[in-house]
């Protein structure tokens, strides 16, 4: 069903330094979103509104991949994120201290995709090498599909 109503700009975020690739909300906090970008880096984003307007401030810049960050997800409960990148890795990211916790690298090109199982104790990845892989939250690969 179409709702008549008009779909209106609330707000423009600019922090990145290249084009965004991805944006992913909090499933537990409507204020907290990150997003990827080809500038090799994930944003966190803290949303405000005043007056009905949506500003943004970035809180923090995730910084270890090499390449584009094509795909970024977050946990179902909030406190990770998870990135894949063309530098043929995926990154898991605590969200509160804004680290790297772990670093996936078993793929032979750019990772294009990430997912999380919905209980997070498991981790797909999609890539240009025409794998999908299935890890652990280890970053140990337990399975490869060709």
């Amino acid at each position: 069903m179409v709702d008549n109503e008009q779909m209106k700009l609330k707000g423009t975020l600019k922090g990145h330094g290249n084009w965004v690739t991805q944006i992913a909300a909090s499933p537990v906090d409507n204020d907290i979103i990150i997003s990827s970008s080809r500038d090799k880096t994930v944003l966190i984003w803290k949303l405000t509104e005043d007056d009905g307007q949506i500003t943004g401030i970035a809180q923090k810049a995730l910084h270890g991949h090499g390449h584009f960050v094509s795909d970024v997800v977050m946990s179902s409960d909030g406190q990770f994120a998870l990135s894949g990148s063309w530098d043929k890795t995926l990154r898991l990211w605590d969200l509160k201290a804004a680290v790297c916790t772990r670093k996936f690298a078993d793929h032979q090109n750019d990772v294009l995709s990430v997912a999380f199982s919905p209980d997070n104790r498991q981790i797909v990845s999609g890539s240009r090498d025409k794998t999908i892989k299935l890890w652990n939250t280890l970053a140990v690969c337990k399975y490869t599909i060709t």
